[in-house]
């Protein structure tokens, strides 16, 4: 076994998975901390490094793309404090890190492990029941819904609606964009029928964030949505859509039809349906008259 034990956090290596248990020191992140303990499947490492420095150095684990749930929320915007997959390594404690990286490496050469990315989520992502509280609103989610409430931040157009509860099947994409320096970040659940440029402090399906200290929490809440999402990088079996598919059942009746196309331009001119999407879904139901 290979381990290495640091402020940041110990990092051990069994041959088959690393094992990451954040540190207590103050320097390691709010996310990091209630992320809590990590077991990471050799198959979802991608590579792992050390890059010394004149005083201290870093241990790296690089996952492979799609493993975690986290990194496909964070799309690379983990700051040095909140990433799990960072350890902040002392000068005396090099020749450790190096060979925890030789162990790790020989292991992937090993078990002929590639770096390509995955169809399937390798991390379960953060667990449920979560709870975070940033920002303008408090974020929950239980596996199978999602409930957002304001507070006293929060604009009084936003907060008139009341809280919003949101089921996991009615979510389409989930984003989250931690704030940077004087521009403000969200949590934002789009969902499938419905688009919203409005920005989070006005959008009832997002949490506004300032970039206090626990804005981090709301991608934990986020990246728990996410694992239990279908994978983006997933083959696409589904048949196509019905309203861009022509059926080969019996002609339907006239009147149904012609409701049916006043339904689409309601849809379009509400901006549910693209142009593409509008005329192709009429051409398909112009051809059963």
């Amino acid at each position: 076994m290979a381990e290495i034990i640091q402020k940041d956090g110990t990092w051990s290596f069994d041959g088959d998975s690393v094992r990451i248990v954040p540190g207590s020191d103050k320097s390691v992140g709010v996310l990091r901390q209630a992320l809590g303990e990590l077991n990471v499947p050799l198959e979802a490492v991608a590579g792992v490094s050390y890059e010394p420095g004149r005083k201290s150095g870093r241990l790296r684990l690089r996952l492979r793309s799609g493993a975690d749930p986290l990194l496909q929320l964070a799309g690379g915007r983990l700051k040095e404090s909140w990433d799990p997959y960072s350890l902040g390594v002392e000068a005396d404690r090099a020749g450790v890190a190096e060979y925890f990286v030789d162990e790790v490496r020989n292991a992937l050469l090993i078990e002929q492990i590639g770096s390509e990315q995955v169809d399937r989520y390798l991390m379960p992502g953060p667990a449920v029941p979560i709870t975070a509280s940033a920002g303008d609103g408090t974020a929950e989610f239980d596996g199978e819904q999602i409930r957002l409430s304001w507070n006293w931040k929060t604009e009084d157009a936003k907060a008139s609606g009341g809280p919003r509860t949101i089921g996991i099947g009615d979510v389409e994409a989930v984003d989250w964009l931690p704030a940077a320096t004087l521009e403000s970040g969200y949590l934002r659940f789009t969902l499938t029928r419905i688009r919203s440029s409005a920005p989070a402090k006005h959008d009832p399906h997002a949490i506004d964030l300032w970039g206090f200290r626990k804005d981090p929490l709301m991608g934990l809440v986020g990246a728990a949505v996410v694992a239990r999402l279908p994978h983006p990088y997933a083959a696409k079996t589904a048949p196509a859509p019905e309203l861009t598919k022509a059926p080969s059942a019996p002609a339907e009746d006239h009147d149904t039809l012609l409701r049916r196309l006043r339904e689409l331009g309601e849809l379009h001119r509400s901006g549910i349906l693209t142009d593409e999407e509008f005329s192709a879904a009429k051409q398909a139901v112009l051809k059963r008259l």
